[in-house]
């Protein structure tokens, strides 16, 4: 089956929103079998929205319209659908019950334009909708099924786990099943040319995708079943892990910060963290995974030297002699942090962002990562920079992300 998706709303066309169903449902369709072919994005213009309308029930098998479903005179996703199938609407007085009900249990009165909503075509199924007033529909034409559901995500994802799938479940005889790597260390180019040879088979197949530091490759494979899906994955999944070692971070794994919670807390380990260039990022980065507070001890924004001296005990020595980016104050840190949290591994991080502040012999774009463990501490020197004007923020994002890798790579030989 082939579907497409079609978006309606002016303010997602203007920028004011940001269209997140795209992502969800092609997510959701994948997993049912449905090939998604297209995305589109229409305004409140029901002129252009039927001339989409009748482009696209030449090509797919199944639309899902997402947005106008509302009860104000710009809402017409229903009242267009109708007029490309030719179809009349009725008012349907249990629709109608449900809305009302809606507005009972929240001790409100129905505004009378909420009666448009209990409009439905004649012939659709209809979802009811739990957490709004806007009910979702399916109508078939000419052997293609459209579906229209409300915009708001809090209303769009309920319905289509609870009510859509199910309905959607008839019409396919297969299944794909995906699974992401995650890979840290290694560029895109390089994991394409390690992998080159599986890249190009056709199923399971192999999509490689980048983002800051990061490398992920999406591997999904299509059959009659799930057991045969994941039949088809494990051995690829196999090859993958023996040609990408460490690098590999993890799979379906959301990010290198709960990879590294997941690793400290199977293994019983505790974390601490003292950041100087970072601000806090990484201990942000770790506390936002649930089950964090079972393995972080404590972060310290240790920004200033006095804050270095008095509180974790950095030696003046050492800031005097070598500076606060070097790798003999980042060695401190991390293992003055540990001492005091009483953790099993020290994370420290010490640089220059920029774009000021940096020098010859230390350029923006310097900074020492430390790691602490109880069998010693080293540093590690990287050199961030690009030579931009506007990277004070990637610099600090790409130093966290290898705190964290770091600190994975440490775990893993605890």
């Amino acid at each position: 089956m082939n579907a497409e998706l079609i978006a309606v709303g002016s303010e997602i066309l203007i920028g004011d929103i940001c269209n997140t169903h795209s992502q969800y449902l092609s997510k959701q369709l994948a997993l049912l079998g449905v090939n998604v072919l297209l995305h589109t994005t229409v305004g409140d213009n029901p002129t252009r929205l039927k001339k989409t309308l009748d482009s696209a029930v030449k090509r797919s098998d199944l639309i899902i319209l997402t947005g106008g479903l509302g009860p104000t005179m710009d809402d017409l996703t229903k009242e267009t659908v109708c007029k490309c199938c030719s179809l009349p609407l009725f008012h349907d007085p249990i629709t109608e019950k449900r809305i009302r009900d809606f507005f009972d249990y929240q001790k409100k009165e129905m505004p009378q334009n909420n009666r448009k909503q209990a409009l439905i075509p004649r012939g659709a199924v209809v979802f009811d909708n739990h957490h709004g007033t806007a009910p979702g529909m399916a109508v078939t034409t000419k052997g293609v099924t459209i579906l229209m559901l409300p915009g708001p995500p809090n209303e769009l994802i309920p319905m289509f786990e609870q009510k859509v799938i199910p309905y959607l479940r008839q019409f396919s005889n297969s299944v794909i099943l995906s699974h992401n790597l995650h890979f840290f260390g290694i560029g895109e180019s390089k994991v394409d040319e390690i992998l080159s040879d599986l890249l190009s088979q056709q199923n399971p197949t192999i999509g490689l995708y980048a983002k800051e530091g990061e490398v992920r490759a999406r591997i999904s494979a299509k059959a009659a079943t799930a057991t045969e899906c994941e039949e088809l994955l494990t051995p690829i999944i196999h090859q993958i892990q023996q040609r990408l070692g460490s690098f590999l971070y993890g799979i379906d794994c959301e990010s290198l910060e709960r990879a590294v919670v997941m690793a400290a807390l199977s293994k019983g380990k505790e974390i601490a963290v003292a950041e100087s260039c970072t601000g806090g990022m990484i201990a942000s980065k770790i506390t936002s995974v649930p089950g964090a507070s079972n393995c972080f001890r404590c972060g310290i924004v240790s920004y200033s030297n006095q804050i270095k001296q008095n509180v974790l005990g950095v030696t003046e020595s050492a800031l005097f002699r070598h500076g606060a980016v070097s790798p003999q104050v980042a060695e401190e840190m991390a293992s003055r942090v540990r001492s005091i949290a009483n953790a099993d591994i020290g994370i420290s991080t010490t640089g220059i962002a920029g774009p000021s502040g940096g020098s010859e012999q230390k350029p923006v774009g310097l900074v020492y990562v430390g790691i602490a463990t109880p069998s010693g501490c080293k540093s590690h020197r990287l050199l961030l920079s690009r030579g931009l004007s506007d990277e004070r923020e990637s610099i600090r994002i790409r130093s966290s992300l290898f705190a964290l890798n770091a600190a994975r790579l440490a775990l893993e030989t605890l």
